[in-house]
C-alpha cells in the first residue's frame, strides 16, 4: 500500500532550532545574494552584485534599525509584550516624519526659486505624496489601540519623563509648515525647558521658527496671481461689483416677502452676509483678524486664493488648485491624526491623569484640535466668500491668451504693465 511506502516521520524531526535575535542581527548584513554562489564568491554576471555593491541588509543598515528596540520593561526583568508594539509604531511615525521633512524642504526650495510648469508638477507630486504618509499615520493609531489600557498601564512608568511633546522632528515639521509660536497653547510653546540641553535640536528648531515657511512661500506666490492688478484685469474690483450686484439681488428677493418674521429673519442673513464680505473688502478689517490669529495670509494672497478658487476648471489655474486642495488635505490629515491620538489618550489614560511630560495629558493634546494649529486656515474659509457661477466675473479673451505658467515675473521684468503675465 502507499502509506506503507512513506518512510516513518517524527515530529522531533521538524524542530527548528531557534537563534537569538541579536545574533541574527549581528549576521543581518552577510545575509547571501540570490545571486551568489554557494561558495560565498561573486560570479561574474555583468553589472548583479557587482563587488563593490552592498547587500539589502548593509544598504538599510538594519543592523542599527532592528537592534533599537529597547524594552525598559524587559531590562527590569518585568518584560511586557505590548512595550514592543508601543517602540515600534513611534520609531515608523519618526521615520516617517523625517521623510515628510524631507519632501516638505524641497518643496519650500522650489516655491523659492521661478516656478516652471514642470516644477508646478513637481511640486503637486510631492504635496500628494505628503498626503498619502499622512493617511498611513492616520490609519497606523489604530494599531496602537489594540493595546488595552491596563496593557499600557503595565510599562507607562518606565517612560517618564518622556513625552511624545519631546518629539523634534513633529517641532520641525510644524514649524516648516507655519504653525506660528503665538498660535501655540501655553504649554506647547515652552520647547527650551525640553531640548535646551540639546544644542542641535535646538539650532535646527531656532531655524525652522525664522526661515520661510511653506505658508510664508505660498502666500508670496499667491500674491503674485496674474490677474490682480488693477492695471490689467482687476480681478479684486470686478469681484467687488458682483458681490454688490448679487446683495442687491438678494435685497429685492428679501422685500418681496409677505410674512414679516421671515423678512425680518432673511435681512438679518442679509446683513450678515454684507459684514462677512466687508472683512475681506476692507483691508483694515482683515488685518486686525490677522492680528487676532483667526486669519494667516496677507489681503492680496487671499484676492488670489479667491481668484484661483473661481477659475479652477481654467487650464492655467487648474494646477495652482490642485495645490491650494492639497494643502488643505495636509492640514486636514494633521487634525485627523491629532484628533485620533486625542482619543486614543483618553480611552488609555482617561481625562484627568497628567502625560509622561508634565502636560496635562488629554485636556492638552484636546486644546490642540483648535484652528489655531490650522496652518491653511483662510484655504478652508474660501467657500464663504463664493459667489453662484452666474455672478462670477468672466475672463476676457485678452486676459485668457496672456497667460502662462511663470507666476513669477514680477521678479523677472516679464510683467507687460497690465497685470498679464506673458
Amino acid at each position: 500500500m502507499l502509506s506503507n511506502s512513506l518512510p516513518s516521520l517524527r515530529l522531533s524531526q521538524f524542530r527548528v532550532e531557534t537563534k537569538p535575535v541579536q545574533t541574527y542581527l549581528k549576521t543581518i548584513t552577510n545575509m547571501s545574494c540570490p545571486i551568489y554562489n554557494s561558495g560565498g564568491t561573486k560570479p561574474n554576471t555583468g553589472n548583479q552584485c557587482e563587488n563593490d555593491g552592498m547587500l539589502y541588509g548593509e544598504y538599510l543598515m538594519l543592523d542599527k534599525v532592528l537592534s533599537a528596540q529597547r524594552m525598559l520593561s524587559e531590562q527590569h526583568r518585568t518584560p511586557v509584550h505590548d512595550e514592543h508594539l508601543f517602540i515600534v509604531t513611534h520609531q515608523a511615525y519618526e521615520l516617517w516624519f523625517k521623510q515628510i521633512i524631507f519632501e516638505l524642504d524641497s518643496i519650500r526650495a522650489i516655491f523659492s526659486e521661478i516656478l516652471e510648469e514642470c516644477q508646478t508638477l513637481e511640486i503637486l507630486k510631492r504635496l500628494n505624496r505628503i498626503v498619502l504618509i499622512l493617511k498611513l499615520l492616520v490609519e497606523q493609531v489604530m494599531i496602537l489601540e489594540t493595546m488595552t489600557p491596563l496593557d499600557f498601564m503595565e510599562f507607562r512608568c518606565y517612560l517618564c519623563p518622556a513625552s511624545g511633546f519631546q518629539s523634534m522632528q513633529f517641532r520641525l515639521l510644524e514649524n516648516k509648515l507655519g504653525v506660528r509660536q503665538e498660535n501655540r497653547v501655553k504649554y506647547n510653546q515652552n520647547y527650551a525647558q525640553v531640548f535646551g540641553g540639546d544644542k542641535l535640536a535646538m539650532k535646527l528648531i531656532e531655524m525652522s521658527e525664522t526661515e520661510p515657511s511653506l505658508l510664508d512661500l505660498v502666500q508670496r506666490w499667491l500674491e503674485r496671481t496674474p490677474g490682480l492688478e488693477v492695471e490689467g484685469f482687476d480681478f479684486w474690483g470686478k469681484y467687488q461689483a458682483a458681490v454688490q450686484n448679487l446683495l442687491e439681488e438678494q435685497e429685492k428677493s428679501v422685500n418681496s416677502t409677505n410674512i414679516d418674521s421671515v423678512r425680518n429673519y432673511r435681512l438679518m442673513d442679509l446683513e450678515n452676509r454684507r459684514e462677512v464680505y466687508e472683512s475681506i473688502f476692507n483691508p483694515n478689517v482683515h488685518d486686525a483678524l490677522v492680528s487676532r490669529g483667526e486669519r494667516r495670509f496677507s489681503h492680496k494672497a487671499l484676492q488670489g486664493a479667491i481668484m484661483i478658487t473661481f477659475y479652477r476648471d481654467e487650464p492655467r489655474f487648474s494646477q495652482p488648485h490642485q495645490i491650494l486642495t492639497l494643502l488643505m488635505d495636509i492640514d486636514s490629515l494633521i487634525t485627523k491624526w491629532r484628533y485620533n491620538h486625542v482619543l486614543m489618550v483618553q480611552r488609555m489614560l482617561g481625562s484627568s491623569q497628567l502625560g509622561t511630560g508634565g502636560s496635562s495629558g488629554y485636556q492638552y493634546l484636546r486644546s490642540t484640535l483648535s484652528d489655531r494649529y490650522k496652518v491653511f486656515l483662510d484655504l478652508f474659509n474660501l467657500s464663504t466668500f463664493l459667489l453662484p457661477r452666474n455672478f462670477i466675473p468672466p475672463l476676457t479673451s485678452h486676459f485668457k491668451s496672456s497667460l502662462c505658467w511663470n507666476w513669477n515675473a514680477n521678479q523677472n521684468g516679464n510683467q507687460n504693465g497690465k497685470g498679464e503675465i506673458s
